[in-house]
């Protein structure tokens, strides 16, 4: 086998000398991992001595021990329940007791009420409504009321900053304006509501003693499936107060990982669904810079997702579950209430099921040609659903803990580029890149990491405490890697991590 041989030059400070060392390439065979991917490309290049390869983050012993309480038996219960309305479509009977959405909204009020009372008062409970017109068109015979069921807890430390888990109670059949069919709803999205009420009943004698430091909200939403009015009147409602929404985990049909075409790794394993620049509401020429310069992939839905990976990976022995982060808004040709939050400039992402099976969704239940449509309980493993929502609850209690995401992470155009006249200092035309952000007065905060990836990654690889400064130089290209800082706080809980955008040196004194 042929050994090829070069000689390259490797930077060990900024204006230091370059240091001559030898590389000897070895052609190495292709392998596979576990997943079936080949492990082969890019991705760990390039080389780098700066920082440390991020590890995933830990979790302490009392957050662990709160996704282990996640109960199949009361999430089965609570699927029960809502299957038995008969149908929960948004504009089906509100006078019925056991029949329609009116009787499963007070229901779930009632039971909000009794899961949030260990809660000593922390945990508020309240049903906002608004009237929807007629939209005949979109599933809306008739004028209805839509009635949003949440918990809100205020945080101690930053109220304002806001956390929201929702999940749509509302169900529908093949015609979306039939409002009186029978109409499970099971999977689609009784699975979403029960992981809330288990995330209510083991919060409540947590927040109790010991309230998160931001605010969270678990809201069960209505008209889902209608045109997502329920999520959308409680975002621009949040929107409307200047409510610092960071995250919206949306959890719609996260029932099953035993669809086909089946593999056991699909039962240990969710998606999350990450819009990119397209769902982003910043103004059109820093969306432009950001796909110009490459960083159309770190949006903040994404860096969320990347967030909620991370946090789980680093505690998989306890959810038994993999996250799969995809860049896409949703699946194909589908939405979903997230897309309220991320109209609203919120970060926002979808957790769904690994393979959805289309027999058991949007149909009328029956048996046609031997083949049973509906979507039942039946189909919905209580097991899965709970390590769901174990995903949920690490991640939600995690992030309302930590520090808050960094603002105005910037790097420098004058720096590592190319010369402007013959007077620019030999320091600026060095490949490398000097960052810079805001330092905050956040109580919780310790420090700050830089992290960073290749191109060709999908996570972070490598990590660099800067302290509390406000600013730093790496001896790394701005065209071979992707930027982020994040904040760590005095207990090691860490934030998303936020992108950088360019500017020049000027703006910063």
């Amino acid at each position: 086998m042929a050994v090829l041989r070069f000689t390259f030059c490797l930077l060990g400070a900024v204006h230091h000398a370059w240091a001559q060392s030898t590389y000897t390439f070895t052609p190495s065979e292709i392998t596979f991992g576990a997943n079936g991917f080949a492990n082969w490309g890019a991705g760990t290049w390039p080389p780098s001595s700066v920082g440390e390869p991020l590890v995933p983050q830990s979790t302490d012993p009392e957050t662990l021990s709160l996704p282990q309480q996640m109960d199949p038996n009361r999430i089965e219960s609570t699927i029960q329940t809502l299957v038995n309305f008969g149908t929960r479509h948004t504009a089906s009977d509100t006078t019925s007791p056991t029949r329609g959405i009116g009787a499963a909204r007070q229901w779930l009020m009632n039971e909000m009420t009794e899961l949030a009372k260990p809660s000593n008062g922390a945990m508020k409970v309240s049903m906002p409504c608004y009237l929807q017109p007629a939209s005949p068109a979109h599933g809306m015979p008739i004028t209805a009321q839509v009635c949003n069921v949440q918990v809100e807890v205020t945080g101690a430390v930053d109220p304002n900053r806001t956390y929201v888990y929702t999940g749509h109670y509302d169900s529908r059949r093949l015609n979306n304006s039939d409002n009186t069919g029978y109409a499970p709803g099971a999977d689609d999205n009784a699975s979403a509501v029960s992981i809330a009420f288990e995330m209510i009943r083991i919060l409540a004698p947590v927040v109790g003693n010991t309230p998160p430091a931001a605010s969270i909200i678990i809201a069960a939403v209505a008209g889902e499936e209608q045109g997502l009015y329920g999520s959308n009147f409680l975002a621009q409602t949040l929107k409307n107060a200047s409510v610092n929404v960071q995250a919206n985990f949306n959890n719609d049909i996260v029932g099953s990982g035993s669809n086909a075409p089946f593999s056991p790794q699909n039962q240990h394993t969710i998606r999350i669904f990450g819009a990119g620049t397209d769902y982003l509401t910043i103004n059109a020429s820093l969306v432009k810079e950001i796909i110009t310069t490459g960083y159309q992939d770190d949006t903040p839905s994404r860096h969320l997702g990347r967030f909620i990976q991370e946090i789980n990976a680093g505690a998989s022995n306890v959810t038994e579950m993999d996250v799969a982060l995809i860049y896409k808004p949703d699946r194909f040709f589908r939405g979903g209430d997230h897309e309220s939050f991320l109209s609203a400039g919120f970060p926002a992402v979808r957790f769904t099921e690994p393979q959805e099976d289309f027999y058991h969704q949007h149909q009328d239940p029956r048996v046609q040609d031997n083949v049973t449509y509906g979507d039942e309980i039946e189909y919905v493993d209580f097991e899965y659903t709970a390590r769901v929502g174990k995903v949920n609850l690490l991640s939600l209690w995690s992030i309302a803990n930590a520090p808050a995401t960094p603002q105005n992470f910037t790097y420098d155009t004058e720096i590592g580029f190319l010369a402007s006249s013959l007077d620019d200092p030999p320091s600026n035309l060095e490949n490398v890149i000097k960052l810079y952000w805001d330092v905050e007065a956040d109580p919780l905060l310790d420090h700050y990491e830089i992290v960073w990836r290749p191109m060709s990654s999908q996570q972070w690889t490598h990590t660099l405490n800067v302290g509390l400064a406000n600013t730093t130089l790496l001896p790394i290209s701005k065209d071979n890697a992707v930027f982020g800082l994040r904040a760590v706080g005095k207990d090691g809980k860490k934030s998303p991590a936020t992108y950088a955008l360019a500017v020049a040196s000027q703006y910063f004194g």
